[in-house]
């Protein structure tokens, strides 16, 4: 776990994107050390991108630290159906924020990611010189492309103006505040939702998209704001930094572990007429762990707690 932030007394924390699933996870890691100097606005308040309201908002709030966690995210579906929303918002989201925070003399800027920037076939262990090695994954191109901008924005600003932005790559998360929705979500809360109806109608069957084999890096999103207040206080290279846990499970292995946090004892089927994306996505994250730090968070662990929520989210028993 990190400790305690390096923020002046005064200084205000703006985490862009505070609604989404690790927007929601580091309000919940900051809230207890910056108290009101924690700046949060909905969409609905500050539309990131408008480039002259974020500018506006910069120059009205002057924050100290910005953590840009802001972004549209989805699933292989919705990834695969709209890429020009998801190139042209995150591009739009990117340059507003990390243009105003530059201007309005935010001290450090960290630039949330994404494992997507890496090549389909990326040797494993995944490192960060292994970007744009080889072709990306076509499933999600649009968006990998728009998060790949980002770190190279945070990267010449850093070089013409001396801007201290970091940029900092998730490996697939989970957790509370998830996206349970049909069409566009994940696989750990698509198939949680698959397996909440399944129970509840008797259904003997849940439909797994793909075949089962792709192999995944898993990370609790709380894991993953303790990370990121830990690299807001110590990582200043210019190089994007890995964060995730370092192990990897089959779709299939995680599953059958959502089945039993769900208790369901049914059948699983494969439906290899969706896509399988990514072979494997294993994230190499040693130059994280030689600074001090590790995540805490099983992976049956973090599908329980996840699982807890979602039942309270839909009132299920």
């Amino acid at each position: 776990m990190s400790d305690s932030l390096t923020v002046e007394s005064t200084g205000r924390v703006y985490v862009a994107g505070h609604t989404g699933l690790v927007g929601q996870a580091l309000v919940r890691r900051l809230r207890p050390e910056v108290g009101d100097r924690l700046l949060l606005r909905s969409r609905a308040e500050l539309d990131l991108t408008d480039r002259r309201a974020v500018q506006a908002f910069f120059e009205e709030f002057r924050p100290t630290q910005v953590y840009l966690a802001a972004a549209r995210v989805g699933g292989i579906k919705d990834n695969s159906e709209h890429p020009a929303d998801f190139i042209r918002e995150n591009l739009l989201i990117e340059t507003s924020v990390i243009d105003a925070a530059w201007r309005s003399g935010v001290q450090k800027l960290l630039f949330l990611g994404s494992s997507c920037i890496y090549p389909r076939n990326a040797p494993q262990p995944i490192r960060p010189e292994y970007l744009l090695s080889s072709p990306l994954e076509p499933t999600n191109q649009a968006y990998a492309l728009a998060k790949i901008a980002g770190i190279e924005m945070c990267r010449a600003y850093r070089r013409q103006y001396g801007f201290n932005a970091i940029a900092a790559m998730p490996t697939n998360l989970y957790g509370p505040g998830d996206n349970f929705g049909s069409d566009n979500s994940h696989v750990v809360p698509g198939l949680m939702r698959r397996m909440a109806a399944a129970v509840a109608a008797g259904d003997p069957e849940v439909s797994v998209w793909g075949s089962g084999t792709p192999r995944r890096e898993l990370m609790f999103v709380d894991d993953l704001a303790d990370a990121l207040v830990f690299l807001m206080r110590d990582y200043e290279a210019e190089e994007p930094i890995n964060v995730g846990t370092g192990e990897d499970h089959s779709i299939a292995e995680i599953a059958r572990l959502i089945a039993e946090v769900a208790g369901f004892g049914g059948t699983l089927a494969f439906d290899t007429s969706y896509p399988d994306g990514t072979p494997r996505k294993l994230l190499d994250v040693s130059v994280l762990r030689s600074m001090g730090w590790r995540h805490g968070t099983t992976l049956e662990e973090g599908l329980r707690r996840t699982w807890s929520s979602y039942k309270k989210l839909s009132h299920l028993r």
